[in-house]
């Protein structure tokens, strides 16, 4: 396609969004001319039931739950009176509670203000945070936020060194639905710790935000913890960003979450448009079955040009690939879907893999983010004429273009600037696409059965555990792994049992010690 063809392409199909200013170029996309009109029934059976879900059908059957993340920036839209005012009393709440604690009106036990917050969370509970922190972070920022998003304990103990002392000007805000999640309640546990071990009280830094009456809202409860802030079953993890989850953290950062909300509904009602071509969320969803032929055949590559930016492929790994990737459909059938996401930003990935995306193998379609501003003021020359943005803008074009002239199809978002309000309308263009696609394929985007089938793997291996240690503690003597196993009954877990054992020996105070000497199998391992 020559030039002058492929600005004509450009121009029919740009979809402009000027009330979010945001634009999506589909051109360099390899869809023939009847591919719309092929998809046009399919696109809009996938309207009709986002708009059910939206009224408060049960979108998620599995689970029999409303899915209503739609809702939280948009109260009316609520199926009941309760709901709304629930929602729009926890926006008043965090507004009102990040105040007081800016104004230093709630302060630490010694009087000071704080300075910092910990968010203690796992999955959507941290990455969206995260991610609004990252993308949004300023010298002005009211806290520093950090973050424990893992069971590491090296990385929790990072996070405590860096913090050092200002621990007594940290207040902690532990996010779990259920409050059994094991990673954000060991993180917890290790936090309380810590604060003992500086002598302070853990219950008066702490807040919590979780599901009515699950067992962190009854510890928070007990133990008179400073606030407590609603979660909703009809919320999933990977869309709560724009609820109590992700706008607390925010807010106390300093974040205007009111214009992210705003950000966020301005973009829901324009993708709610059934006129297909004038509708990005749905232009986007059509794009990623035309490139993997509704099958996930190829990976989604999401190259934001903006540093800020750097943390939304991590984002959108979960968003998307927990929603879309299922064994089974809505009909029970077996088509193992999915789309696999990765990315890096502009221009490091051309020093990192543009390499193989214009060469390689080609496996995968990308979606480039262009930020227009480069900086909020004037830039210096860098040469004649010339910025580090323009040199950011050239990379992002040749990278497009090279990657064009080798058949590798893209789509490029551009957005403005990187405020509040275009955070939350990203948040929102993606999450409206993954439903939208999910309708397209028919299967439920809304529950996760291979992440609990993980979590009950975990414990049978921590049930392993406890009966290893069990019986190491009980030898007089050393014994090798498949001793041990047969001990136990479960000779067929040798290998599990070995695993555990190397592990623990490798840790003080496990009270496993290990004698590496020969095979593995003849490795011996005893109490100590």
């Amino acid at each position: 396609m020559n030039k002058s063809e492929l600005w004509n392409r450009y121009t029919r199909y740009l979809c402009t969004c000027p009330d979010i200013t945001l634009s999506l170029d589909i051109s360099r996309m390899d869809f023939g001319s009847g591919f719309f009109e092929q998809m046009e029934p399919a696109m809009q059976s996938a309207f009709t039931a986002m708009a059910d879900l939206e009224k408060g059908a049960i979108a998620n059957p599995d689970e029999g739950r409303m899915v209503g993340h739609y809702w939280l920036r948009n109260s009316q839209l609520a199926p009941t009176p309760e709901l709304r005012r629930e929602i729009d009393d926890t926006v008043t709440q965090v507004i009102n509670f990040c105040s007081r604690v800016h104004l230093a009106e709630l302060a630490t036990p010694a009087g000071e203000r704080f300075r910092n917050f910990l968010v203690i969370g796992i999955g959507g509970s941290a990455l969206g945070p995260q991610f609004v922190a990252e993308a949004l972070s300023s010298p002005a920022d009211a806290m520093r936020p950090f973050f424990l998003d893992n069971t590491d304990p090296d990385g929790m103990d990072r996070v405590f060194a860096e913090l050092g002392d200002d621990l007594a000007r940290t207040l902690v805000v532990v996010i779990s639905k259920s409050g059994s999640t094991k990673e954000t309640r060991n993180g917890m546990l290790e936090t309380q710790a810590a604060y003992r071990k500086a002598g302070l009280d853990f219950h008066r830094y702490a807040v919590a935000v979780t599901g009515a009456g699950s067992e962190l809202d009854i510890l928070a409860t007990a133990e008179e913890w400073i606030e407590r802030f609603p979660m909703w079953d009809w919320v999933g993890g990977r869309t709560s960003v724009t609820s109590a989850v992700g706008l607390l953290p925010a807010a106390l950062q300093g974040i205007d979450i009111l214009a992210l909300l705003d950000g966020a509904r301005e973009c829901d009602i324009l993708t709610r448009r059934t006129e297909t071509l004038r509708n990005p969320a749905a232009l986007m969803a059509l794009m990623w079955h035309h490139a993997t032929g509704g099958r996930g055949e190829k990976d989604l590559v999401v190259l934001p040009y903006k540093d800020r930016l750097l943390l939304f492929s991590r984002y959108l790994q979960q968003l998307i690939m927990e929603s879309i990737g299922k064994e089974c459909d809505l009909d029970g059938k077996i088509v193992h879907q999915g789309l696999s996401v990765y990315g890096n930003k502009g221009s490091t990935d051309q020093h990192a893999y543009v390499q193989q995306l214009r060469e390689g193998v080609a496996n995968f379609f990308v979606t480039f983010i262009e930020v227009l501003q480069d900086r909020e003021g004037h830039s210096m020359q860098v040469e004649d004429g010339v910025t580090s943005g323009d040199f950011l803008f050239g990379f992002f074009q040749g990278t497009r273009t090279a990657l064009y002239e080798k058949g590798r199809q893209s789509m490029t978002i551009t957005v403005e600037t990187v405020d509040a309000g275009t955070i939350g309308a990203l948040i929102a263009l993606f999450e409206r696409c993954v439903g939208l696609y999910a309708g397209l394929i028919n299967i439920n985007a809304y529950h996760q059965p291979g992440v609990e089938a993980g979590k009950k793997a975990a414990g049978v291996v921590i049930a392993l555990q406890k009966a290893v240690v069990e019986s190491v503690g009980k030898q007089p003597h050393g014994l090798t792994a498949f001793e041990i196993a047969t001990e136990l009954g479960q000779p067929d877990e040798t290998e599990a049992v070995f695993s555990i054992l190397r592990h623990l020996a490798a840790n003080p105070g496990s009270g496993v010690g290990m004698k590496a000497d020969g095979a593995v199998a003849d490795w011996i391992f005893k109490k100590i």
